[in-house]
């Protein structure tokens, strides 16, 4: 505990982190650079194959492109200082780091939360109402729906990080977890903070109910049009250009209902921890790999350029 003392300011935190020196938390360790690793590249060649291939510049792909860049700045936000504190022995974070990570952390996910719950949206539209398509998811209408998605998560990240960095602190200000994650920050203050930990548990089930509301209705109408579908063959590839969503959106809202809505009593940060890798980290790997790999045109799009960077290469 001396040398942490030793090695930062009194303004610092220290982010007590999820691995150890131990051999199996190495092997963790190096797990979860490869998945940061493919999670970067995934969401990187997602972004460069929708803005490069015209079939790509639709509304669909317009809101998985935000997704992507989304998903990019979320593991880029916390990962790295993981990294950094654990390679160098260093766990302390300054104050002001530690409130830019809880502001940007909360606005991401606020905003992804958003957007998948609109996402659903669009593909009911896409399914029941095909002919209005164009008309109802206008250019208009879908950069007010991706402005709203991020409008919504930044302030509710800067109310959240204003509020957090004005409690005071005190004693070691050791944060157990691998980030400066609000509910853990919290325990760290010098005053009663329960009115404000009550305050953010109904924004989280706000913040997740609204998007979830959405995803239900939409997907309950999208079923009703499937049904009422005379062609077998359309039905199936109604509900194949849903799948993907629906993946990614069981990824999102199962981790994050797991860590924010259960009762205090039921909390340990050990699993607080551990589901928070997942969803910093795993989720935004997986998202670009399940609407690729499940894709055609994306599929498409990935082999029309690996086709000219062949031939290229030969001249």
């Amino acid at each position: 505990m001396e040398m942490w003392s030793n090695q930062s300011s009194t303004d610092d935190f220290i982010l007590v982190g999820i691995f150890s020196r131990s051999p199996t938390d190495l092997v963790l360790f190096s797990l979860v650079m490869v998945v940061f690793t493919v999670a970067l590249c995934g969401n990187v060649l997602l972004l460069f194959l929708i803005y490069i291939d015209p079939r790509l510049h639709t509304p669909m792909y317009f809101f998985l492109s935000q997704l992507s860049l989304m998903d990019l700045m979320l593991v880029c936000t916390n990962v790295p200082k993981m990294v950094v504190n654990f390679l160098s022995g260093r766990k302390s974070i300054s104050f002001v780091g530690c409130g830019i990570q809880i502001g940007l952390f909360v606005c991401l996910v606020g905003s992804e939360g958003l957007l998948l719950g609109l996402m659903a949206y669009d593909r009911y539209v896409a399914i029941s109402h095909p002919l209005h398509y164009p008309v109802l998811m206008s250019q208009r209408v879908c950069l007010q729906i991706v402005g709203s998605s991020w409008a919504f998560g930044l302030i509710d990240g800067v109310i959240q990080m204003v509020v957090v960095i004005t409690f005071p602190y005190c004693g070691l200000r050791e944060v157990n977890h691998f980030f400066c994650e609000v509910l853990s920050l919290l325990k760290l203050a010098c005053i009663d903070t329960t009115i404000f930990e009550n305050i953010i548990y109904a924004c989280c089930v706000f913040m997740l109910f609204l998007p979830f509301s959405i995803i239900v209705a939409s997907y309950a109408r999208i079923l009703r049009a499937v049904l009422r579908m005379h062609s077998a063959q359309a039905g199936k590839k109604a509900l194949a250009t849903c799948s993907s969503h629906l993946t990614a959106v069981s990824l999102f809202y199962g981790a994050a209902m797991f860590i924010y809505l259960r009762p205090r009593r039921y909390r340990a940060p050990s699993h607080d921890k551990v589901v928070s890798i997942f969803y910093t980290v795993l989720t935004p790997m997986l998202n670009p790999l399940i609407y690729s790999l499940r894709n055609r045109e994306v599929m498409g799009a990935l082999r029309k350029g690996l086709d000219h960077c062949r031939i290229g290469s030969q001249h």
